[in-house]
């Protein structure tokens, strides 16, 4: 094994460079982070929660029922919208006496 010596100054420069290196690359591993982007829901994904055809979903779209973001052709919902419309349309079941 080989010992390398190195004064205070320089190990410390190394290991405030290599304390930046790591959050850079903590930053770029961390899939939670990412602002709620990876979060947003296509047409596919809405269609197949709702079990609804692309068709009625234009339809949800159109009339305002579900709202959503277009860039482009592509469109995406958020999912706390989705399920907005899904407890919105909820119906308690009566208890019979």
């Amino acid at each position: 094994m080989e010992i390398v010596c190195i004064d205070k100054q320089t190990f410390e420069e190394l290991r405030v460079r290599f304390c930046k290196l790591e959050e850079k690359v903590g930053r770029l591993c961390r899939p939670e982070e990412d602002f709620g982007l990876k979060n947003w829901l296509d047409n596919q994904d809405v269609c197949e929660i709702l079990r609804i055809s692309k068709k009625t979903l234009q339809v949800y779209r159109d009339k305002g029922i579900l709202p959503f973001s277009r860039i482009k052709h592509k469109i995406f919902f958020k999912p706390e919208d989705v399920q907005k419309l899904l407890e919105s349309n909820y119906h308690h079941l009566k208890r019979e006496l």
